[in-house]
């Protein structure tokens, strides 16, 4: 068994083998766990300060998916999931994620029961799916093309 010190041991999704280094990092933080809008700025701005993880390539407009974390808004998440038709359990009880599906209904059907069936093999309670609104005006021909 090939072991990673520093790392958990491989775990449900989470598998130490997978782990790299990045090459550009930033982090703004309140240490004392307080939200705010300055700090999700101030984020950004480190992003666009970190000009290769920005995607300075062949496309300007195409981007490498560089982006912040944050902590779970969940002012907001309470707010848009009954529209979805998702219950949210309490606080700290759930978690989000950010699927990229196909743009063939057929193969978004296929790809989302997938990843239910996924969801339900690891132990986790599926609690729904929330189209995220769009704005395709922007996006560079590279990214356009895959």
């Amino acid at each position: 068994m090939t072991r990673f010190p520093g790392l958990p041991p491989a775990q449900g999704l989470y598998d130490p083998a997978n782990e790299h280094d990045a090459c550009g990092v930033g982090f703004v933080v309140n240490l004392h766990g307080r939200k705010s809008h300055q700090i999700v700025r101030q984020g950004l701005e480190v992003l666009e300060n970190l000009t290769h993880r920005g995607a300075c390539g062949c496309d300007p407009l195409t981007g490498d998916g560089a982006g912040i974390l944050l902590q779970m808004p969940q002012e907001f998440f309470t707010a848009v999931t009954p529209q979805a038709g998702i219950s949210l359990p309490a606080p700290g009880d759930w978690a989000v994620g950010n699927v990229f599906l196909p743009p063939s209904e057929e193969e978004r059907e296929s790809a989302e029961q997938f990843f239910e069936r996924l969801c339900r093999d690891e132990g986790m309670e599926f609690l729904g799916w929330r189209t995220v609104p769009t704005d395709n005006r922007f996006i560079g021909g590279t990214a356009r093309e895959v």
